[in-house]
């Protein structure tokens, strides 16, 4: 099968959530089918992430926007331009006329037989009309991450930009649900979420992986001194709410009854609130090499998210080395676990606290929780979840020539 695979920003280093499902299925899809992958990004110009995608996935074609770079005055000029348009900036700012042509020139000269759109943030630039069939891969419901972005942050700039593109994404997100042949969600949560939205889109559900080469069971951790570790892209506001919430509400009856407890925070650029979190008893890594060497000393791993969408693959790491796990329902929802058995799920910082504490009190309790979650995450190696991927694509192909043409949602 000849697929091309369209996804928005760099997609190396493979350091955040999606980037890890995106490039696991791409990497075993490539073992069995012809795949050209197409990366557009903005910011500065960087030759060498050029030439790695190019070795890593051969094949690719890399399309440079110099669309603004995130977090910076440029794009915030870029937002406030934006701003009275219906489209999400979300969306728009990752819309560009050169990647649109590229698409089409993909599916009319290329003879690809499929055409994958990798989040919806890169809907907008394939063209009304394609001669092959399109899937959008959603990792999230959109519309609900802003929701909950409006509703928990305390600033009021952002508690309006938030809410602003809440509104926007609800009516883009069911409009760009219905333009695709076929949508894959990551969760049954999800596509019941989306099937809200879009009753009559025909959607599927590929399972969150487990790199199980990478991360696979390690003895039990000591509790002398407890480490407790929380792992994510720290730029992400979802990750920086829960370790705020966490080390603000949580972190302090945990010290009270171990005072010698040291508490992670284990991921890329963190930004300035999270930084300033750090002291004698949390340590802010930044960017590590691997955050398998921070979960092989874990004695409980934490997922206090507040705030979310899609699945969380760090459970999934977490549970295949063996791992504890405490986190609250959106941490842990959408994932095929079973609470009380594979994880801990508890939602209020009181709870949070006196489940950590009675994992590190009771070592054979904890090595139940660990031993539950590695045999259960067996289960999920990426192989096993690009075969179902494929499978849906090939079905895909040999249905569409029956149907008419998806809707657009220009």
């Amino acid at each position: 099968m000849r697929i091309l695979w369209v996804k928005a920003g760099k997609l190396l280093p493979v350091d955040a959530g999606g980037k890890i499902r995106s490039y696991h299925i791409l990497h075993h899809l490539l073992q069995n089918h012809e795949v050209q992958f197409l990366s557009y990004y903005g910011g500065h110009r960087d030759n060498a992430y050029e030439d790695q995608v190019g070795q890593q996935l051969p094949g690719a074609r890399v399309v440079y926007t110099a669309a603004p770079e995130s977090r910076t005055a440029a794009q915030s000029f870029d937002y406030l331009r934006c701003l009275p348009g219906s489209v999400p900036y979300a969306v728009s700012k990752f819309t560009h006329p050169s990647v649109g042509r590229a698409i089409l020139r993909a599916c009319s000269e290329d003879r690809c037989e499929v055409a994958v759109c990798d989040f919806l943030s890169a809907s907008l630039n394939f063209p009304p009309s394609l001669p092959v069939p399109t899937v959008l891969f959603q990792h999230n419901v959109e519309t609900q991450l802003w929701r909950r972005l409006a509703e928990r942050t305390m600033n009021p700039v952002r508690k309006f930009a938030y809410a602003v593109e809440a509104r926007k994404m609800a009516r883009y997100e069911r409009r760009a649900l219905g333009s695709f042949h076929h949508v894959i969600a990551v969760s049954r949560h999800d596509c019941e979420q989306m099937l809200q939205m879009c009753p009559d889109c025909q959607i599927s559900v590929v399972p969150t992986g487990v790199d199980t080469a990478q991360y696979h069971p390690v003895p039990s951790a000591g509790t002398d001194p407890p480490v407790v570790v929380f792992t994510g892209s720290m730029d992400w506001e979802p990750n920086m709410d829960a370790v705020e919430y966490f080390c603000w509400e949580i972190w302090p009856v945990v010290l009270e009854a171990f005072p010698n407890a040291r508490f992670q925070i284990v991921g890329r650029n963190p930004h300035s609130r999270v930084q300033q979190l750090a002291s004698r008893s949390v340590e802010v890594t930044g960017t590590v090499a691997t955050v398998a060497d921070y979960l092989r000393h874990a004695a409980v791993v934490v997922v206090p998210l507040r705030i979310g969408g899609g699945t969380r693959l760090k459970i999934f790491e977490a549970m295949a080395m063996g791992k504890a796990v405490v986190s609250t329902s959106i941490g842990a929802e959408g994932l095929g676990v079973v609470p009380g058995r594979d994880l801990v799920v508890t939602d209020t910082s009181e709870t949070f606290a006196d489940s950590i504490l009675t994992l590190l009190r009771e070592p054979g309790l904890r090595r139940r929780y660990e031993l539950s979650a590695s045999e259960l995450a067996r289960r999920y190696d990426w192989s096993e979840v690009a075969r179902q991927f494929a499978t849906i694509l090939t079905d895909v192909v040999a249905d569409t020539c029956q149907h008419h043409p998806a809707p657009t949602i220009r």
